[in-house]
């Protein structure tokens, strides 16, 4: 992942994107959960109430810096998930997400 690409305009990363760019959530390899994230606003929804093992499992691949960077071209969102402490787990490291997701959902609606 390139960390020094700016990112995109607020339109842009708040769009819904197609289902074959929609982030799944998975709880392990092969388990599909069954919820998909089309948006950033669907996104901040979600990962509020997915199962913490899928929060987990995520996380520590970087798939969730990942999609917010290649599919939504969020740089700054991808670099705050990128911080949240490795050390976090549970309940507690899917509220840092969500508080982290959340803050960057509302400076982009507002500058939109």
């Amino acid at each position: 992942m390139r960390t020094n690409v700016k990112s995109a305009d607020p339109s842009e990363i708040l769009r819904t994107v197609s289902p074959d760019e929609a982030f799944l959530f998975f709880d392990d390899v092969d388990r599909y959960t069954g919820t998909l994230a089309t948006s950033l606003a669907d996104f901040s929804n979600d990962i509020r109430t997915i199962n913490p093992r899928s929060v987990a499992f995520h996380f520590k691949r970087g798939d969730f810096e990942r999609w917010v960077h290649e599919i939504l071209h969020d740089a700054t969102l991808a670099r705050r998930i990128r911080k949240i402490k490795k050390s976090s787990s549970g309940k507690k490291l899917r509220g840092e997400i969500a508080k982290v997701v959340k803050k960057r959902l509302r400076e982009l609606q507002k500058r939109s």
